[in-house]
This record gives structure tokens, C-alpha cells and sequence, in this order.
């Protein structure tokens, strides 16, 4: 349970620097729909990708669960990571928040996902070497 509340903190610290690093990018349209200076289409983009980023988290948060590889595919997760990337730099040169802030973290959830999945397939295969040394 450690392991995922330190995968959490890392996500919300990086999510946070990301939000910070973006303060530039100035709205250039000050009306809004809750807080001042966040222009209507940014609050729509934010919920927008609320779901698409957290779409890959309930299988990394079971593969942390189960400690197992079982299910997992991480060459889908490696491939989304590096197209979310492509769309960190579109969101750059748009000078979109929503765009930059949800796909940053959705490149470190993806790249998450394949970092665990290469640790616990270590783990299974020495295990199964471990197991069958002992037949």
C-alpha cells in the first residue's frame, strides 16, 4: 500500500509542477464560467481529460494490488506514453492548460504502468526459476 500512495504523491507533485510550469500560457479570454482567468473551453478540457487520463489507472492500481503482470499489456501503455508526449508539445504550442496539465500526467501513469509491469515480470520469472530449481 506504500508503494501506491507513493506512486499517488509522485503524480500529484508532478501535476503540480506541470500547472505551475504553465502560468505563462495566458487566457485569452477572461471570461469565465467558475474562477476568473480560466477561459470556458479550459474548464471544459479539464473534464474532458480527467477520464481519458485516469482511463489506464485502474489497471496499474490492480497490477499493484495483485503484484502480478496478469492482464496487463505494456506495449499499449508504452505507446499511449509516448503519443500522450506528442500531445504534451501540441498542447505547447497551442498554449492550451488542459491540453499540457492532463497529458503530462497521463504520460507518467503510461510510464508508470510500464515500469511496474517490467518489476513484477522480474519477480515472476524469479519465481518460476525459483520453483522449478526446487522440482
Amino acid at each position: 500500500m506504500n508503494v501506491l500512495r507513493n506512486v499517488s504523491l509522485t503524480l500529484i507533485f508532478l501535476s503540480a509542477m506541470t500547472l505551475v510550469a504553465c502560468r505563462d500560457l495566458v487566457p485569452r479570454d477572461v471570461s469565465s464560467l467558475f474562477i476568473p482567468g480560466i477561459q470556458r473551453m479550459e474548464v471544459v478540457g479539464f473534464l474532458a481529460g480527467l477520464g481519458t487520463t485516469f482511463a489506464a489507472a485502474p489497471d496499474l492500481i490492480a497490477m499493484f494490488k495483485r503484484r502480478s503482470t496478469r492482464g496487463m499489456n505494456p506495449r499499449m501503455a508504452a505507446i499511449m506514453g509516448a503519443s500522450q508526449i506528442l500531445w504534451v508539445y501540441y498542447g505547447l504550442l497551442i498554449a492550451s492548460r488542459p491540453v499540457i496539465g492532463w497529458n503530462v500526467v497521463a504520460v507518467v501513469i503510461n510510464f508508470v504502468s510500464v515500469a511496474a509491469y517490467r518489476h513484477f515480470t522480474r519477480i515472476e520469472k524469479n519465481e518460476a526459476r525459483t520453483s522449478s530449481e526446487w522440482e
